[in-house]
């Protein structure tokens, strides 16, 4: 069988094509004067006819930029793929091309100071700029700019988006307590994210708001996924006295909620009422349709890479934190308590 395996394209291919010299195919590549306006144009259409692409390490080198920014991710999730797909509206309209780089979710949890190691690896020679989403360290030396999404603990200087997940989880709170229930369960994300501790305060002070007190048998931590989000809940709903509402603080563990209830033949929402957080497209789809707190996911990742625009062409320009608003997506999940 013949080898179906493609070369790739040279300069020097290039230049064979097109019968020029490999000086004349530079020449032309790096918009220099000296060649005739025929021949450039005879050039770059054997360029796009044979697919060539210059290496971005020696463009690097002549211009100082890549036009590539760089996206680096825990691990491709609902979560991170609603932020790319917010990054790459930002980009469709740029100079800019989008590199996607997954850290490995299943070890880097356990070795913070990940991000310094990806940084190192992409900023300088591939990407003129780096997105870290959900960085567990702010603390890096590049001479690149970096811009954090939903960063482990705050800001601390760099520029940063978040949404404001306290008032997210007040809205929810506010939303169950007003639905007259007063058993609500949670289930948390990892305690290490500031995300997380902040919803976690929104759900205590939605409580004491509300004139309930805190039940800690109501409350379990988990890791944001919907594998231990399903043990919280199946936990939660095996409880003697079981929550008549769970706000989960994401909506993967939400719909681990949903899950857990129908496995105990449990009706949602009549039985339980079930809030989550983010609004991801899956959120809409589930049955019963999951009432959530829109984070506007997209929306942080398509101002994460405007504000790294805008520190690629001003390096000097001070830090911006962002935060986002939160609003509550009422569906059907949710109901008044039963007074049966």
């Amino acid at each position: 069988m013949a080898n179906t395996t493609r070369r790739t394209v040279t300069i020097t291919d290039v230049a064979e094509a097109a019968g020029v010299s490999v000086a004349t195919v530079s020449r032309v590549m790096n918009n220099r004067y000296g060649v005739a306006a025929k021949t450039v144009e005879h050039v770059r259409t054997v360029i796009e006819e044979l697919g060539y692409e210059g290496s971005l390490v020696a463009r690097s080198m002549r211009s100082r930029r890549t036009n590539v920014i760089g996206v680096i991710i825990m691990d491709l999730e609902p979560f991170s793929t609603e932020l790319l797909k917010g990054a790459a509206r930002a980009i469709h309209a740029s100079e800019y091309d989008l590199i996607v780089y997954s850290a490995g979710g299943h070890t880097t949890y356990e070795h913070p100071g990940w991000e310094r190691r990806l940084v190192a690896r992409l900023n300088g020679s591939l990407t003129d700029g780096t997105i870290l989403v959900t960085p567990t360290v702010m603390e890096i030396t590049t001479d690149s700019p970096i811009v954090a999404i939903d960063p482990h603990i705050g800001a601390k200087g760099l520029p940063a988006i978040a949404s404001n997940n306290y008032d997210g989880a007040r809205i929810a709170m506010d939303h169950l307590t007003k639905l007259g229930h007063q058993r609500i369960g949670f289930i948390g994300g990892r305690p290490d994210l500031e995300s997380a501790q902040r919803r976690h305060a929104g759900y205590v002070d939605g409580l004491e708001s509300a004139g309930l007190a805190l039940d800690e048998t109501l409350v379990r931590i988990g890791d944001y996924t919907r594998e231990v989000a399903l043990t919280c809940a199946t936990d939660l709903l095996d409880l003697p006295e079981p929550p008549t509402a769970i706000f989960a603080a994401n909506d993967e563990s939400a719909i681990a909620a949903l899950l857990a209830a129908r496995e105990r033949g449990l009706r949602v929402p009549d039985e339980l009422s079930v809030i989550g957080f983010d609004n991801l497209p899956e959120a809409a789809l589930t049955d019963p349709p999951l009432t959530t707190v829109d984070q506007s996911v997209q929306q942080m990742g398509y101002e994460a890479t405007k504000l790294l625009f805008a520190q690629i062409e001003d390096p000097t320009r001070a830090p911006v934190q962002l935060t986002l608003p939160t609003e509550l997506v009422e569906r059907a999940s949710t109901r008044a308590v039963s007074l049966d």
